[in-house]
């Protein structure tokens, strides 16, 4: 049975988070297995205003929730109140299991009803003193793209949306499933909700430009022996600026970020591959079976072949 994912949606929608979730859940083609089952609900179903100018009808009411095993919730406007049937019937389905999934202001529902307290809570910068006043149980941070608890998973911008579903596809059925539905997506290469949700503006001078033709370059040749010199060249900077506009833009270094694409690639590879382990390690450019037996379990707390005993 295709795991059910429901967008609760409410007036005022906006709608970027919402079409970005039914992207990564929705139809990939014959190519892509379709695992998931993408739809609408509100809790009072017909036309829905949204914030792009036209209204939407959804015909799904909250009776949808009792079906669903993920609800993302794609921005919510605090004011007014929710209602008591809204909030039960959230409740219910977490309490059997469902997951939730909460994008920008989206967070005041989890939070109102209880389900944050205790926890970090990626919240959207601009939306931090309004939630500690709101919810001071709630460790809110503004500084990381999302905060994934397994049965909540909070995200802080709209445009972080397809970086915390593809982390719940990864969940769900593994790094290859999703580095394959983000391919076809063209998206960034998988970022850690640890990363930062935005970059600090410089003090002097332009706005750095975007890293992801760099990044690109990096992902395609991960089989080299890329070091920081290198990756330096290739984008025209010195070693030392480039690792500046890693920790303002991605908010960790450039040597981690590329240790962490050679751990998802060889996931990937664990997965979908029957290749021998030096094999793998030649591919992802950590030279060795015994270098990426190191790095894997420094990473992941397990063995390359034990992961992949797991996820084959």
């Amino acid at each position: 049975m295709k795991h059910r994912v429901v967008a609760l949606v409410g007036p005022s929608q906006e709608m970027y988070p919402v079409t970005c979730a039914s992207a990564v859940f929705g139809d990939h083609g014959p190519d892509i297995p379709q695992l998931y089952d993408f739809r609408l609900c509100t809790e009072h179903p017909g036309p829905i205003t949204t914030t792009i100018g036209a209204d939407i009808i959804v015909n799904n009411g909250l009776e949808t929730l009792a079906e669903a095993d993920t609800i993302l919730i794609a921005g919510w406007c605090p004011e007014p109140e929710i209602s008591t049937k809204l909030s039960e019937a959230i409740l219910t389905a977490h309490h059997r299991g469902a997951r939730i999934i909460a994008i920008c202001s989206g967070i005041h529902i989890p939070a109102s009803l209880g389900l944050l307290d205790g926890r970090n809570a990626a919240t959207h910068w601009e939306l931090t003193g309004e939630l500690g006043r709101r919810y001071p149980r709630i460790h809110a941070d503004a500084t990381v793209l999302y905060v994934d608890h397994g049965d909540v998973a909070t995200a802080g911008a709209s445009a972080t949306t397809v970086d915390l579903c593809l982390n719940q596809v990864r969940r769900d059925h593994g790094a290859a499933l999703a580095m394959r539905i983000g391919r076809q997506l063209s998206t960034a290469p998988h970022r850690e909700g640890r990363q930062r949700q935005y970059p600090a503006l410089p003090t002097t001078g332009p706005i750095p430009d975007s890293l992801a033709p760099l990044l690109d370059w990096i992902t395609a040749n991960l089989n080299q022996r890329l070091t920081l010199e290198d990756m330096a060249t290739r984008s025209g900077m010195s070693p030392r600026t480039l690792s500046r506009h890693f920790a303002e833009q991605l908010g960790i270094s450039p040597g981690r970020w590329l240790l962490d694409r050679r751990i998802a690639t060889t996931r990937a590879l664990l997965e979908e591959t029957d290749l021998p382990i030096e094999t793998i390690a030649q591919r992802v450019g950590l030279s060795s079976a015994i270098n990426l037996r190191r790095r894997f379990h420094n990473a992941l707390n397990t063995t390359p072949a034990a992961y992949r005993r797991s996820f084959r």
